[in-house]
């Protein structure tokens, strides 16, 4: 698949003037094209970076959610990483068998991560939609060409086998099982990146699903697309929104492009004392991070041609971003005494987080499902131990180039 990605770009970039052409048409100013102009008017469920009033709640509610009550409070994170969200699925999964997966007081989602987070959110009775959306090839042939209509598109693959995921998945009984949950005091995050404002926007599904009419669900989904679309892959979607007192369409786009996950609020991070109320005592509180891909980093041979270098250079930046990202939310957890747990997808195993061929997805599944019901898929990290697992460079010979790189 990756390979596939590379020649479309190679293509991309020696037809890059011819392609001009290929854009969303924004008039200015952009108006609102959706409901007929009509929005009904509900709670706005999103939190943007200069909201600071919700801002300061939620980072209220993450300490909250860390520090009171008498029983253990637990945030689920899930990254993004494409096709390799069929292990994080399976680590679910073989989680629920074991019998020991908590229930989870936040849980957050940054692209395929946005896909998995409703279920993870809803517990051990939604696995079988779990893992139908990811190991039953329901996202095979995901990345559907355009053909020529990829030169006047904003993106090289079409969205519409994403948006069928989507819909297929995302229902009115899966929102109805959710606003149950909020209505009892529980979160359900997901974050995109609204690329007009340079900003991550945290959206409430809980709120969503509690307004739960057409225009709810409406919304639901089209912040999963967005979550999920990683630019020049998929396109972005075009979410309603305000600003500046005017009703316009904002340009969404994969929530990994500002942040590799949600665990905690940016706004907590630099908190340079103990949070008030956060129990200093690991088994009252625990951080899960589920790493939709790879930490370590993986020597391999790049060849010398453009596709290649982007794609590597990407695959560095991203992993480099999660590994910062990492040490900031464990640092924040010891001083905070919460325990702070990761799970990621062994270093030893060649992935692609655009290999969504069923056969792929279901060995991916396979391995995040056995490693958990064995025990074995969650790290307990602090500070220290992070910085000197991800510094540490992989032993081995150098490798051939791969056919990922050609």
């Amino acid at each position: 698949m990756l390979r596939m990605l590379s020649r479309g770009l190679g293509l991309g970039a020696v037809l890059l003037a011819l392609t001009a052409c290929g854009t969303i048409e924004r008039p200015d100013p952009v108006p609102l094209r959706v409901l007929e102009g009509q929005l009904a008017p509900t709670v706005d469920p999103r939190i943007r970076a200069g909201d600071e009033d919700k801002l300061r709640a939620l980072a209220e509610e993450f300490a909250a959610g860390l520090g009171q009550g008498e029983a253990q409070r637990n945030i689920l994170a899930l990254s993004g990483g494409g096709a390799n969200g069929a292990y994080g699925a399976g680590v679910l999964v073989g989680w629920s068998q074991t019998g020991t997966r908590p229930r989870f007081d936040i849980v957050t989602g940054i692209s395929t991560g946005a896909l998995a987070a409703p279920f993870a959110y809803l517990g051990s009775d939604w696995d079988d939609e779990l893992q139908a959306a990811y190991a039953s090839g329901q996202a095979d042939g995901i990345l559907g060409p355009r053909g020529l209509a990829a030169f006047v598109a904003p993106s090289l693959f079409s969205p519409g086998k994403l948006k069928q995921l989507v819909d297929d998945n995302v229902t009115p009984e899966l929102l109805q099982a959710i606003a149950v949950e909020h209505a009892q005091g529980r979160r359900l995050l997901v974050v995109t990146t609204n690329l007009d404002g340079e900003e991550s926007v945290i959206w409430d599904m809980g709120v969503l699903a509690t307004q739960g009419d057409e225009q709810a669900l409406t919304l639901f989904r089209q912040v999963l697309v967005a979550s999920a679309s990683i630019p020049g892959v998929f396109p972005p979607v075009m979410i309603a929104g305000l600003t500046d007192g005017r009703l316009v369409e904002e340009m969404h786009v994969d929530g990994g492009v500002n942040m590799p996950f949600l665990a905690v609020p940016e706004a907590m991070l630099g908190w340079n004392d103990p949070v008030p109320g956060v129990a200093a005592s690991p088994d009252r509180a625990a951080i899960y991070v589920l790493v939709n891909g790879q930490v370590s980093r993986d020597y391999r041979v790049v060849r010398g041609r453009l596709p290649a270098i982007l794609a590597r250079a990407y695959d560095s930046m991203s992993k480099a971003a999660l590994r910062t990202h990492l040490v900031a939310n464990a640092t924040f957890a010891q001083r905070n005494g919460v325990a702070f747990r990761v799970a990621a997808i062994p270093g030893d195993r060649t992935v692609s987080s655009l290999d969504f061929s069923q056969e792929s997805m279901q060995s991916l599944f396979e391995l995040g499902r056995s490693s958990a019901a064995a025990g074995q898929a969650w790290s307990a990290m602090n500070a220290g131990a992070t910085v000197a697992a991800i510094a540490r460079d992989p032993a081995g010979e150098a490798g051939e180039a791969s056919d990922e790189d050609e």
